[in-house]
């Protein structure tokens, strides 16, 4: 059983997390304490280098677009990986270059409550074909390569 400490809250990553885990090592094979950590960069942050350096400090946006950086830690290794990138439209990067977070923003434009723990801005902008859970667990399924194949050590 594998004890994954997420440096998220959000339930949207947890299942994907959970799922990703299930697909690699197999059902049930980890328990998940979720812990909210201060990750050192805006709440949304712009840029790829912002992006993972927010991912990487938890753990110790292409200018237009959105999307998500893993990082997995042990203390023998580490496996990094980026989401699918979505490019978001004019009016809602007005605002989140303001300074507004994205979550927030498109909660106002959909109507749709907490919109980030839920299919995201990519589930509104795919018409559901993608959600924010599913982009993000592909990301971990990558992000976890170095820890079941050898040839990574």
């Amino acid at each position: 059983m594998h004890h994954v400490v997420s440096a998220t809250t959000n339930p949207a990553k947890i299942q994907a997390i959970l799922r990703a885990f299930d697909e690699i090592f197999g059902a049930g094979s980890c328990h998940i304490e979720a812990i909210g950590v201060e990750s050192g960069v805006p709440e949304q942050p712009f840029g790829s280098e912002e992006t993972r350096a927010g991912a990487r400090n938890r753990v110790a946006n292409d200018e237009g677009a959105t999307f998500s950086w893993v990082v997995i830690e042990s203390r023998e290794q580490r496996g990094e990986a980026r989401s699918a990138t979505l490019p978001l439209p004019e009016i809602i990067l007005e605002k989140v270059r303001a300074g507004e977070a994205l979550g927030p923003v498109m909660s106002r434009y959909t109507g749709i409550d907490e919109i980030g723990r839920k299919e995201g801005a990519i589930g509104v902008f795919t018409a559901g074909a993608l959600t924010r859970s599913g982009v993000y667990h592909q990301a971990v399924i990558l992000a976890l390569s170095p820890f079941h194949n050898a040839i990574y050590r």
